[in-house]
């Protein structure tokens, strides 16, 4: 059986937020955040590869996180860092990695979610 290299999240928290529209039916839309989860981190050095890859679809890798891998968190949802808000570009799940991990390519956020 081949060993999985060992996983340290020690580099800061994420919160993970699903938005979710909170207007009455028939107003305008009221998009808002809402918690899903809270996990550590390692951050990751966004390689060249992966920039330039990310560049040829026209989204900007500004971070890459590794977390505990889990199911729930997609590219629709909200990462928040230190209070910046990034939008989940892409989420990977490396085969090596043991305990299960996740990286999130993260692109940080012009306009800005409320959050409730």
């Amino acid at each position: 059986m081949i060993r999985g290299k060992h996983q340290e999240f020690n580099d800061g928290v994420v919160k993970i937020y699903s938005v979710a529209d909170e207007s009455e039916l028939g107003e305008a839309p009221a998009p808002n955040l809402t918690l899903k989860c809270v996990l550590r981190f390692k951050r990751r050095t966004v390689g060249v590869k992966r920039y330039w890859a990310a560049k040829q679809e026209n989204v900007q890798a500004d971070q890459l996180l590794r977390v505990a891998g889990l199911a729930s968190v997609s590219t629709q949802d909200i990462a928040v860092v230190d209070g910046v808000q990034y939008r989940i570009q892409q989420v990977q799940y490396p085969e090596e990695a043991q305990p299960a991990v996740m990286d999130l390519t993260l692109e940080r956020m012009e306009q800005v979610y409320g959050i409730g």
